[in-house]
């Protein structure tokens, strides 16, 4: 299911994962359907992508981080706000289809939740992105 997300200055995409498709700002939070890893356990290729920065009681604040070539296991996304500290181009897959995003520095968004997405860095740069999760 798509989510409500900000990226920049103000201006608001529907997302599927981060398969960025320009729509009305509705949010549609993902399916409470947690068999899927959460990204901090998800990887790849029995690799760890995602570091954990700081955790408490109130956040948990991921680092992850994709070389050329490396991507991120299917996994699902509780509710999170995201920063993309290093682009990338991303291939991007979830229920909706594939579809290949170049994520800049500087970017963010907030996110409902991911009932699921998985993503292979197909470009030259390494990506490195925040995930800031709120705990209830």
């Amino acid at each position: 299911m798509p989510a409500l997300f900000a990226m920049g200055r103000g201006t608001w995409f529907l997302m599927a994962g981060l398969a960025l498709v320009a729509g009305p700002a509705i949010a549609v939070a993902a399916p409470e359907s947690r068999a899927l890893p959460d990204p901090l356990e998800a990887g790849w290729k029995g690799q760890h992508v995602c570091v954990v920065l700081k955790e408490n009681e109130r956040l948990r604040t991921l680092r992850c981080t994709f070389p050329p070539g490396w991507g991120h296991e299917r996994h699902h996304h509780a509710p999170h706000w995201g920063y993309i500290l290093q682009g990338s181009t991303m291939r991007i897959t979830t229920a909706s289809g594939t579809v290949v995003r170049e994520l800049k520095a500087g970017d963010s968004w907030w996110s409902d939740g991911i009932d699921w997405h998985e993503g292979l860095n197909i470009g030259k740069t390494t990506g490195v992105y925040l995930i800031v999760e709120p705990k209830p």
